[in-house]
């Protein structure tokens, strides 16, 4: 059993899945720190300035306030901190549609690929392969169907 699984975890290993997702963590890993960069110096200090200076990552609701006896907080302060709230839905939109056009172009290109008759993409040889089997076929069939039309006459 151990040596099925070890076996067929080097399968998906050299097939290359293991590379992608790799590759895709990593990819998703910076585009987030760019992401974050653009949400927290680009869009938020606009937004401040249009609302008066206020720091939009630090607002909350407190629900509680701390009571500080002698430098101690009893008991600690409970609030919601919508402001980081908006900066992660800032973060989530941008990622949301960035991923939507990626994917969109992807599929653009997969659809332009699977094309045998585009000439401009690169087809891939299963495809070709698939095209050139449904011509031959369509040439049986005609063949076939005019070789009945003969034997009918």
């Amino acid at each position: 059993m151990k040596i099925k699984l070890i076996q067929e975890f080097k399968e998906f290993a050299v097939k290359g899945n293991m590379i992608d997702i790799a590759i895709g963590v990593i990819i998703g890993a910076a585009f987030n720190k760019v992401v974050d960069v653009l949400v927290k110096e680009v869009f938020l200090p606009p937004l401040s300035f249009l609302t008066n200076g206020i720091n939009w990552e630090n607002k909350k609701i407190i629900l509680r306030e701390a009571v500080t006896v002698e430098g101690v907080s009893h008991p600690e302060e409970i609030a919601i901190g919508y402001g980081k709230l908006l900066e992660a839905s800032v973060d989530f939109l941008i990622i949301g549609f960035t991923v939507f056009l990626v994917v969109k172009l992807m599929n653009s290109i997969r659809k332009k690929a699977e094309d045998p008759k585009n000439e401009t993409v690169t087809t891939p040889k299963n495809i070709e392969l698939l095209s050139k089997i449904t011509e031959l076929m369509e040439k049986q069939v005609a063949l076939l169907e005019s070789k009945n039309d003969k034997d009918s006459n």
